[in-house]
């Protein structure tokens, strides 16, 4: 047992407790049970994992995730309960137990972007999701070293960039048929005795998840039970639809082993069964995949095996998210539209000339065509609405405010599609000019002329003579940022190792990964290099989970500077920490400055302050 585990919560304090001994004896027992998963030793796996869920140390982490790291904690469940004391944490520490009774999740609906149609979350109780954390920590490492190597969605150290990549990689020497599907409401129909046979776990933690999931709905005081489907919003949701639709890449890889391929050299000949697989691609995101190969009749009869494996999880395709379409030609599709959307990208191949064509990479052979991967125009059309709103919203606020507002945008908009070929396309100008049409129209509302608009709202700097800008003539204005400024390529991403996973123990490489990753700020990355992906506050690796925010190191209430030296990257609760220390400093500096200006004062009257009566000086 830990040093930690032996601690009780009566003796300690939540201030008091040494997180650098708590997260380290988590990970090491999440490593041993991560090995024991990839060896198939079960006994040892479970004994590991039952160890783990016992674990104090694994309980209080699982406390401060939901309390403190998750930046949306203050969502209340039916229980009404926001937030906690450090006092109330270590209560509830020590009542996580697992009692196979779950309270109800609270309905919550939020809009799908770009869509009329709303999305159902089920937000449990605090307890119930800190008790989910620490059932997850525990299961997680057992089915990443189970997980097929082509899954993406919702599993750390994976994002959909990798998802993107391997689907190049796939096309990018060969013109293919494209599967694009779709599961008909995957989260809310998925059958509850084919998932908890499929996780296999028995006692009570098998008593526990099945309560989880029959735990029923509260919407608008009125309470409907759960026969089918996760909730989406507790925390063990997504591991959970993920372990539902595990063993699909599986079964068509198997379906691959018998196909007939022979080899052109020798038709009589078949090629070998590696070769087959990897001819099949397959590639999943959360409930959405692809499939490709270059044979019609292959992906065709995929499509059925698919659909007869999803019944037996409850399951089925999506008919109108469902096609196949060819990636170069459009009369070989089934809508007569070459190129399909996945996760926001529009991917299709372009006929191409002698020099503009792709280059086999192995031959060195012109292909021509090309394979080109821009934004759908679906989200381009929402991030310019998302923009439009936000000017709409500050019609009257001032520039400044204005551009605060849009930055974080463009720059995360940018950020996502940065491994595109946005930039090559004119995607990125085409953005740019929308945003200047609509500023344009934002500051002619203001003036009234767009004379004065233009020499009121734009400057030059540099090269650029229309730069929305603040203060003209300043040496650093804020101005907004472009679209273009970023750039874009399709080439320079590196694709996570195929059965990599976090709980391996190459910490150097998932930490360096996170300073790479698109949707990782350029600022946020550089500080992550300059720090070595370790923490400056609690001297542990950022992991891949972990949110991350920039604190200055010397406060600007206390004289820092907001310029690069005077930044570091910290875990969102150990910034929560130094900034409590801030302010306690910065209260007790005001506070002295305030005693020693007011006896200042009193002096001249013979008169003395102690900061509770004024007393006479005789």
């Amino acid at each position: 047992m830990s040093n930690t585990d032996s601690l009780k919560t009566n003796t300690v304090g939540w201030d008091d407790i040494n997180w650098l001994k708590v997260e380290r004896y988590v990970y090491k027992l999440q490593k041993r049970i991560y090995a024991a998963s990839r060896r198939e030793d079960v006994k040892q796996v479970r004994k590991l994992q039952k160890t783990l869920i016992r674990s104090w140390s694994n309980k209080v982490l699982a406390v401060r995730r939901v309390t403190q790291d998750n930046r949306g904690h203050k969502t209340a469940g039916v229980d009404g309960i926001k937030s906690l004391s450090p006092e109330a944490r270590m209560n509830l520490v020590g009542q996580l137990k697992l009692t196979g009774k779950s309270k109800p999740t609270r309905r919550v609906w939020i809009p799908k972007p770009g869509k009329d149609e709303k999305r159902p979350l089920g937000i449990p109780t605090i307890y119930d999701r800190a008790l989910q954390g620490v059932v997850k920590t525990a299961l997680e490492p057992e089915w990443e070293a189970k997980f097929e190597p082509n899954s993406y969605g919702f599993r750390p150290g994976r994002s959909c960039h990798d998802a993107i990549w391997q689907i190049k990689n796939s096309i990018m020497n060969k013109p293919k048929f494209v599967l694009d599907a779709d599961i008909a409401k995957c989260f809310d129909r998925i059958n509850h005795l084919a998932l908890l046979q499929k996780l296999g776990y028995t006692g009570k933690i098998r008593q526990q998840i099945k309560a989880w999931l029959k735990s029923g709905v509260i919407d608008q005081r009125v309470f409907t039970a759960t026969s089918e489907g996760t909730p989406q919003g507790g925390v063990i949701s997504p591991l959970l639809a993920n372990v539902a639709l595990h063993g699909m890449e599986n079964m068509l890889m198997e379906f691959a082993k018998t196909l007939d391929m022979r080899r052109k050299s020798k038709p009589n000949s078949q090629i070998g069964w590696k070769e087959k697989v990897k001819s099949l691609t397959f590639i999943r995101y959360a409930d959405d995949f692809l499939l490709i190969h270059s044979n019609l009749n292959v992906v065709q009869r995929c499509r059925e095996l698919i659909s007869e494996w999803l019944k037996d999880i409850g399951l089925e395709l999506k008919p109108s998210k469902t096609r196949i379409a060819h990636t170069l030609t459009p009369e070989l599709s089934e809508d007569g539209q070459a190129g399909f959307n996945f996760l926001g990208h529009h991917i299709r191949q372009f006929k191409a000339g002698k020099y503009s064509s792709s280059i086999h990479p192995r031959t060195k052979k012109t292909l021509g065509f090309r394979t080109l991967i821009t934004p759908s125009k679906d989200a381009c059309k929402r991030h310019q609405q998302k923009l439009k709103d936000v000017i709409k919203e500050h019609k009257y606020s001032h520039q400044s405010i204005l551009i605060n507002e849009l930055n974080p945008i463009i720059r995360g908009w940018v950020n996502y599609y940065t491994n595109s070929d946005a930039s090559t396309t004119g995607e990125l100008t085409r953005q740019d000019y929308l945003v200047f049409q609509k500023l344009r129209a934002w500051a002619r509302h203001r003036t009234g002329d767009w004379y004065k608009a233009k020499k009121k709202y734009w400057t030059k700097i540099g090269n650029n003579n229309w730069v929305f800008a603040t203060r003209q003539g300043d040496a650093n204005p804020l101005r907004l940022l472009t679209h273009t400024e970023f750039g874009s390529s399709s080439t320079k991403y590196v694709k996570v190792k195929g059965e990599a996973s976090p709980f391996n123990g190459e910490l150097v490489y998932w930490s360096t990964r996170m300073g790479k990753n698109p949707d990782m700020p350029t600022r946020k990355a550089s500080l992550l290099k300059r720090q070595k992906g370790i923490c400056n506050w609690c001297c542990l690796r950022f992991r891949e989970e972990d949110i991350l925010e920039e604190d200055h190191i010397l406060a600007t209430a206390l004289g820092g500077r907001k310029e690069y030296k005077n930044l570091q990257l910290l875990h969102g609760h150990c910034h929560d920490e130094k900034t409590a220390l801030d302010l306690e400093y910065i209260r007790r500096n005001s506070y002295k400055n305030t005693l020693k200006r007011i006896n200042k004062e009193l002096d001249k009257l013979n008169w003395f302050w102690d900061g509770n009566d004024i007393l006479c000086i005789l």
